[in-house]
C-alpha cells in the first residue's frame, strides 16, 4: 500500500514539474518572440532563456512552430473562451446567444491584440504565424454556425439570407481586420466597439422583434456568472 502511495506521489510531482517546465518555455518563448521576431528565435535560445535543456524544449513542443501554436491558442480560445461557448450554446434564448457572441468577439480581440499583437509586430511575414492565424480564423468560422442556426430555427435570420452568407456575415463583422481599425487605429474603445458589433450584427442577420428586444442585446456584456444548475440546450428544446 505504502509502495502505491509512494508512486502515485512521484506521479503526480513529476506531472507538477513538467507543467511548471511547460510555462517557463512558453513565457521564455514568448518574450524572445516579441522581443527578436519568430524567425530569428531558435530553440536554443529559447532553451536558455527558460533555463532548461533544448532537448526538453523539443520533448515538450516538437517543435519552434508547436510553441507558437500553444501560444496562441492559449491566448485566443482559453478557459474563459470555452466557458463562454458553452453558456452560449445551452443558453435558451437565441437573441442573448447573440449577445454573447458579440462579447466572445471583443474579449478574444482584446487578448490577441494585448498577447500576440507584439509577436505579430516583430515577426512580419512569418509563414508560421500566417498559417497558425488562418487555423484560428478556420476554427472561428466553424464554432459560429451554432448561432446562425439557432437563428433559423427560431425564424429570427432575416428574409431571403441563406445560411452560408448569414455565417459569411457573422465571420466577417467579427474579424480581427474590422476589430483593428476601429480599436486600435480609431481608438474605440473596447465597450464601444462591443455595442457597435452587437447593433450591426443585430440590423444585419435578425429580423425585426418586439421593441426593446434588440436595444437590450446591444449592450455591452458584463461579467457573467457561470449558469448553476442543469440547462436545457437549444437542440433539447428543440426535441421537446
Amino acid at each position: 500500500m505504502r509502495t502505491s502511495t509512494k508512486r502515485r506521489y512521484n506521479s503526480e510531482s513529476r506531472i507538477a514539474r513538467a507543467a511548471v517546465t511547460r510555462r517557463g518555455i512558453l513565457l521564455a518563448a514568448k518574450r524572445l518572440f516579441m522581443s527578436k521576431g519568430f524567425d530569428k528565435t531558435s530553440i536554443d535560445g529559447i532553451a536558455a532563456e527558460a533555463n532548461v535543456s533544448a532537448a526538453n524544449v523539443y520533448a515538450l513542443f516538437k517543435s519552434k512552430e508547436g510553441i507558437l501554436k500553444e501560444l496562441v491558442h492559449e491566448t485566443v480560445f482559453d478557459d474563459r473562451y470555452r466557458s463562454l461557448v458553452d453558456e452560449a450554446v445551452s443558453c435558451r434564448d437565441i437573441l442573448q446567444v447573440v449577445r454573447i457572441a458579440t462579447h466572445i468577439a471583443r474579449m478574444v480581440h482584446d487578448a490577441e491584440e494585448s498577447e500576440i499583437g507584439l509577436i505579430r509586430g516583430a515577426s512580419l511575414m512569418s509563414p508560421e504565424l500566417r498559417a497558425l492565424e488562418l487555423e484560428a480564423e478556420r476554427i472561428r468560422y466553424e464554432r459560429q454556425e451554432f448561432v446562425i442556426i439557432g437563428l433559423k430555427k427560431e425564424n429570427l435570420l432575416v428574409d431571403g439570407l441563406s445560411l452560408v452568407h448569414a455565417r459569411d456575415i457573422l465571420w466577417s463583422l467579427t474579424s480581427r481586420e474590422i476589430y483593428r481599425m476601429l480599436v486600435v487605429q480609431r481608438k474605440w474603445s473596447s465597450d464601444e466597439y462591443e455595442t457597435w458589433l452587437g447593433k450591426t450584427i443585430l440590423q444585419t442577420l435578425v429580423v425585426e422583434t418586439p421593441q426593446g428586444v434588440k436595444e437590450q442585446c446591444m449592450q455591452p456584456q458584463k461579467k457573467r456568472q457561470k449558469p448553476q444548475g442543469k440547462v436545457m440546450t437549444m437542440a433539447q428544446k428543440g426535441k421537446g
